[in-house]
Formats: C-alpha cells, sequence, structure tokens
C-alpha cells in the first residue's frame, strides 16, 4: 500500500450492507473509517437531502455516523489488539451496545465533518469508546460508545448473518 494511501477498515467487511458503513448499501452514508495513530478517524461530507434545518446536518444521522464509525473502529481494534490485518480470520463483527451522543453546537450540513473515536476500554465481547464529531474546526457532538461483538467466525458454527 502506498503511504499515501488509507486502509479503510469498512473496505474490509465483505457484504456489509449497513445504512450508515455498508460498502454494499449503494444509497447509504458509505462512511470511511481509518487509523491515525491512537485514534480512528473518519471524514463525511453529507449531501443535501441529509439536513435538519436548512444547512444544518440532521441529529439522527450525526448518531448514524457516529455509530457506524465506532463499530468499525471496535472491529478494527480487536484486530490490531491480536496484531492482525484488518479482514483476516476470524471474522468479527460488532453491533450497537449503548449510543449516547451530546449535542454540542449546530453542525453544518454543508462542510465536511470529522470524527474521532478512541478506545477506552476492551472487557470481553464489550469496547467502549469515546468519539467526538467535527465540523469546520469546532467540536459539535461528543459520544459514549459501547460496542458489544455479535459475531466471531472462529466461535460460530452457522454462517455470518451479518453478510448480505
Amino acid at each position: 500500500m502506498n503511504s499515501n494511501e488509507k486502509e479503510y477498515f469498512q473496505d474490509n467487511m465483505p457484504g456489509n450492507v449497513c445504512f450508515g458503513c455498508g460498502n454494499d448499501n449503494h444509497e447509504g452514508l458509505q462512511i470511511k473509517s481509518f487509523w491515525d495513530n491512537d485514534e480512528s478517524v473518519c471524514i463525511w461530507q453529507s449531501e443535501e437531502k441529509y439536513h435538519g434545518w436548512s444547512d444544518l446536518l440532521n441529529g439522527g444521522i450525526i448518531a448514524t455516523i457516529i455509530d457506524c464509525h465506532c463499530m468499525g473502529t471496535a472491529m478494527a481494534y480487536a484486530y490490531r489488539l491480536e496484531s492482525r490485518t484488518l479482514g483476516s480470520d476470524p471474522e468479527y463483527r460488532y453491533a450497537t451496545g449503548t449510543l449516547n451522543v451530546k449535542y454540542l453546537l449546530p453542525t453544518s450540513n454543508n462542510h465536511p465533518v470529522e470524527l474521532r473515536a478512541k478506545v477506552i476500554e476492551v472487557k470481553n465481547r464489550k469496547t467502549v469508546l469515546k468519539c467526538d464529531l467535527y465540523s469546520q474546526g469546532k467540536k459539535t457532538a461528543e459520544a459514549d460508545v459501547v460496542a458489544i461483538r455479535v459475531y466471531d467466525a472462529s466461535q460460530q458454527t452457522e454462517e455470518n448473518k451479518f453478510k448480505s
């Protein structure tokens, strides 16, 4: 991989049809997350159809991109803890245990947003994260998130239900 290329977590989740992060959902938000040292980063540009009030990003969309960014981060962190490359076996998938978003300022729908998440704790199947959302250099939302590992290919006897 070229040093300028980013390895996106979502590119290593085949069959993912999630509205927020699924590569296989062509009408979804298609967020892309990557590592920046110990933080994961997602830079996402909204579209007019995702506004709440005029020129402001809808709060539900904000929650969705935070949620999906954190689920991807939990998955990538698990691989990192095991010194494995993304996409290697066994495959893991995470789902939201809790999502607590605090909206601090209105978020522009006309400029890219930047999400930065950090893993705070891992205990068994649970990963606790903090995520901040920035718009035009200002923190406009923050979240506490719990991700639960709901699929571990090494322990499953059936096919991954999280693939299309």
